[in-house]
């Protein structure tokens, strides 16, 4: 095994906490990514208020946990500029996006700047942002973080929550967003 190999083997695995031999065969992000890229899901702006203004991320790692109690999961970047300012709030809106809402996701993939000047909200009932035309909206209140290498899993228990019946997901597949057709 060449020095190059090895090195990169052993960066990997403290990055991961794992032996530079698992190290080796784990897949690497890109395949990672490549292969995940087949599964459909939807795409849902995770928002709180602070207090001050309202605050919020896309994100597509959004998971149904349990009904009885209910509860429900997410995972933001490690990277992410936003979850510490949320998890400060506690109290979350968790808005699943329309399919015509593309433009709404795009507002809240990046960093810095007043995303809510662009979209139409109002406080739900526990005050975090409930963003006008969403397909659905869950309050919640974070109960606890896992670390999940580069990610944090957080688990949120469900204090409130509406959909609408007429509309369809905003939907994302291989790299890119769309709907189906019914």
């Amino acid at each position: 095994m060449s020095a190059e190999i090895t090195a990169v083997a052993s960066r990997r695995a403290e990055r991961r906490g794992m032996s530079e031999q698992d190290a080796l065969s784990a897949p690497d992000a890109a395949t990672l990514r490549k292969v995940m890229g087949h599964f459909c899901t939807g795409v849902a702006v995770i928002a709180a208020h602070d207090g001050d203004r309202p605050l919020g991320f896309a994100c597509q790692s959004v998971v149904s946990v349990s009904l009885d109690p209910p509860y429900i999961s997410f995972c933001p970047a490690k990277t992410s500029t936003s979850w510490p300012l949320l998890r400060e709030a506690g109290s979350l809106c968790i808005n699943i996006l329309a399919h015509d809402q593309k433009d709404v996701c795009s507002t809240f993939a990046v960093s810095g700047g007043d995303k809510f000047a662009q979209v139409d909200w109002s406080p739900a009932g526990n005050g975090a942002p409930a963003l006008g035309g969403a397909l659905a909206r869950i309050e919640a209140t974070v109960e606890l973080e896992h670390d999940a290498g580069d990610h944090t899993i957080v688990l949120a228990r469900i204090t409130d929550l509406t959909a609408d019946a007429e509309g369809r997901p905003l939907l994302f597949f291989k790299g890119g967003f769309g709907g189906f057709s019914e």
